[in-house]
């Protein structure tokens, strides 16, 4: 009777633990995730227009942009979700700063753009994971708003961390080539 008690609590046991272990990492990306990121990003924007560019010379001339801004202190930031030792997903955040405000405001604004989570790892707590880590950055460095430009299917993620659609927050389209607001060719 004992040995089964005993068997059971370890079961338990073993379950609670394989429970709370997570299935994601996130960590700040380096300079060495460029290319990996770079060819995401090709993934992530060549499935919502056709690519004007090559795979491998866009990647090139991305990586090296990526890998710039992950050397830097500048104002660039991305996170990384890793699922079994492999990268499935990022979000890039840009702090900008405002013009310094009398009234009791933050001084900061923070940019969202390029979520991806590759399909293998949607729907199971990825893009969840990035916007938790993405958010808790922003609040440790006293950010008063973010903003971002969603999909169709991301929607739904964005609304339950707390981001609505506003009526005061305007854009003008100059690049002839873009889908005019509302469409859904956004650079997220």
């Amino acid at each position: 009777m004992r040995s089964l008690a005993a068997g059971a609590l370890k079961a338990a046991a073993t379950r609670a633990y394989s429970a709370a272990v997570p299935e994601f990492v996130v960590r700040r990306a380096t300079s060495g995730d460029a290319v990996v990121l770079a060819r995401m990003r090709f993934e992530f924007r060549s499935a919502l227009a056709l690519p004007v560019e090559k795979e491998a010379a866009f990647v090139e001339r991305c990586a090296a942009w990526m890998a710039e801004r992950l050397n830097s202190d500048g104002r660039w930031r991305c996170w990384v979700v890793e699922s079994a030792g492999e990268v499935e997903g990022n979000l890039w955040l840009e702090l900008m700063e405002k013009i310094p405000n009398p009234a009791p405001e933050l001084e900061w604004h923070a940019y969202i753009t390029n979520v991806y989570v590759r399909a293998n790892v949607r729907e199971r707590g990825a893009g969840k994971a990035l916007m938790e880590e993405a958010l808790g950055f922003c609040r440790e460095q006293g950010v008063d708003s973010v903003v971002l430009w969603p999909t169709e299917r991301s929607r739904t993620l964005y609304g339950r961390h707390g981001f609505a659609v506003r009526d005061d927050l305007m854009e003008a389209v100059l690049d002839p080539g873009r889908a005019p607001a509302g469409g859904d060719q956004h650079d997220r």
